[in-house]
């Protein structure tokens, strides 16, 4: 259990300030993370890298000379946010392009794909790799839908060598996808992990029994098996990365040894000569294995095996030098440090001018995302249960907890003077924010779609509304990848969308309009029982979740109600 923090909710920010503090000869805080604290010669590509926080040493280990420049980071096994991702990209900056590494989480998808789009309309290059290494998250016919686990280390650290060379952006890329599609990795666990705060961990391993196939956010295996021998273990481990061998692979291979949390040293080694036995046996040659904690969760007890398969290109840039708080190799040429980022306040608000009438409507637009995060904060318990079926049941904080950052935002955009648009569009940034994680990034995603939109300068009537969230709709589909019938948010989102469109184009009064189509989300929430998830976090249990419905569904028509019970009111 997760014993020693103050405010469960501020664990995260805690352990990023303690981090930076012991390690201020290599990081500098930001906020949302931490920079290098070294010089960085103009010019070099920047490889920033994050994800949720509870997995240390990732991210916030592996910043420095020939590894990132850059890290961010979320809340516990939540994304970070776009306006996060984005922000610490243009102070890790340098000229040559930037390298977004991150875990191929829907979360993590959404929010970095989403900084990438703002940053390329800003002009800065940005090429986005998610590492996708873990074998029983699928099979390898479809590597795409993969987690990205203890296999981050390996494509990270090559990538950051390839950077710290002088390499082209292309390049970077290039040698990135090649690690990533040669890095494998198959995790067990012994017992769950427990959230700051949380009385009972978010999944259980019955006593005698290993799970099989885990995740790091506290996802449980695939299977349950009797509890084995060392011997056992090495090889329940290495066949399914065996059966993974590239053609042609030399046989030469990085190997990593990662412990989860709670797994003690000793242990990993008494592990580790079953294994090196086992690899040498199948013909392979271990170049400078590891054997530590690299990506871990929490308290968790267990231990994953990461294979990458080298080759000419690969082998030196895994045995370059690198000198980060969890990762050092060789012998890094001693740096002038550079100056501390100066960050602008972050209270600080100024909008473009709006019109009169679009002023008078971000009013209206404050009072309804008010009133949305009262409802949700009633509605947390029951979000929760619903997620907790087949995720981790923290949608209904999630959501709690976005909404009320997004009212906040919203009242102090209104102070500030914006439009309606503009109030939106701050209230989603603050809801993806504080929020994290999947929900957060697909609800900052619609509401600032929604209100870039809808604009500041013309009233909010229903031809408008149903032009911003035809806009919103798109950007969520078109960077979390998600289609109706894979039992998500969009299957609500896309009907809801239709019927607005519908309605206001038989010409139909914003109101009525907008109360048809939060029936039609109603019912496709409702229906989303009968289907099986095919993305996120769910989909390796799908079984558990049929019959019951999608948490984001149910919670976006929630929404739509209570948005259409605030116009009928007036």
């Amino acid at each position: 259990m997760t014993l020693i923090y103050d405010e469960p909710e501020r664990f995260a920010q805690s352990a990023l300030e303690g981090f930076c503090d012991i390690n201020a000869h290599l990081v500098h805080p930001v906020r949302g993370g931490a920079v290098r604290a070294t010089q960085t010669p103009e010019g070099k590509v920047a490889l920033v890298i994050g994800g949720g926080s509870g997995h240390y040493p990732a991210f916030g280990g592996y910043v420095g000379i020939g590894l990132a420049d850059a890290t961010v980071a979320g809340d516990v096994f939540a994304s970070p946010s776009t306006e996060s991702v984005a922000r610490i990209c243009r102070q890790a900056h340098r000229g040559g392009g930037i390298v977004l590494g991150f875990g191929n989480y829907a979360g993590d998808v959404l929010n970095f794909g989403a900084a990438a789009t703002r940053l390329r309309g800003e002009g800065i290059d940005v090429r986005v790799l998610a590492v996708t290494d873990d074998v029983a998250s699928a099979p390898k016919e479809t590597p795409e839908l993969r987690r990205g686990v203890a296999g981050d280390v390996p494509v990270f650290k090559i990538a950051g060598a390839a950077a710290e060379a002088g390499m082209t952006l292309d390049e970077v890329e290039r040698l990135a996808r090649l690690a990533n599609a040669r890095t494998q990795s198959f995790g067990i666990a012994f017992s769950g992990c427990t959230l700051p705060g949380a009385d009972a961990p978010l999944f259980t391993v019955e006593k005698g029994s290993v799970a099989v196939g885990l995740g790091i956010h506290g996802e449980p295996g695939i299977r349950d098996e009797t509890s084995m021998s060392a011997k056992a273990l090495a090889d329940l481990l290495v066949d399914p990365l065996l059966a993974e061998r590239p053609a042609g692979a030399n046989g030469r291979v990085a190997v990593l040894l990662n412990g989860l949390g709670a797994t003690k040293y000793e242990e990993l080694f008494v592990l580790w000569t079953h294994v090196a036995r086992r690899l040498r046996d199948a013909g392979l040659t271990l170049v400078q294995p590891e054997v530590g904690e690299f990506v871990t969760s929490l308290d968790m007890a267990g231990c994953s095996l990461t294979i990458t398969w080298l080759d000419v290109e690969l082998e030196p840039l895994w045995l370059a030098p690198a000198h980060g708080a969890a990762f050092r190799r060789g012998n890094v040429e001693p740096r002038a440090a550079a100056p501390k980022p100066v960050e602008a306040d972050a209270d600080t608000l100024s909008f473009a001018a709006a019109s009169d009438a679009s002023r008078r409507d971000a009013a209206k637009a404050c009072a309804i995302v008010e009133r949305l995060a009262a409802v949700l904060a009633e509605a947390e318990d029951e979000l929760g249960r619903i997620d907790a079926v087949a995720g981790d049941g923290d949608h209904g904080q999630g959501m709690r907890r976005g909404s009320t950052a997004a009212a906040e935002g919203a009242r102090k955009a209104l102070a500030a003077g914006a439009g309606a648009g503009s109030l939106l569009a701050h209230a989603g940034d603050r809801w993806a924010d504080t929020a994290g994680g999947t929900s957060g990034a697909i609800w900052g995603l619609l509401l600032r779609g929604f209100g870039t939109a809808l604009g500041d300068d013309a009233p909010v009537n229903a031809a408008a509304a149903a032009r911003a969230a035809t806009a919103g709709r798109d950007a969520v589909t078109t960077l979390g990848r998600a289609r109706v019938g894979d039992k998500t948010l969009v299957d609500a989102l896309v009907p809801f969308v239709e019927t607005l469109d519908a309605e206001v184009k038989r010409g139909a009064r914003l109101r009525e309009a907008w109360s048809r189509a939060a029936e039609a989300a109603t019912r496709a929430a409702d229906e989303t029982a009968q289907l099986t998830p095919r993305l996120g976090r769910a989909r390796p249990l799908a079984a558990k979740s049929i019959g019951h419905p999608d948490a984001g569904a149910v919670s976006l028509a929630l929404c739509a109600r209570t948005v259409g019970e605030a116009l009928n009111a007036g």
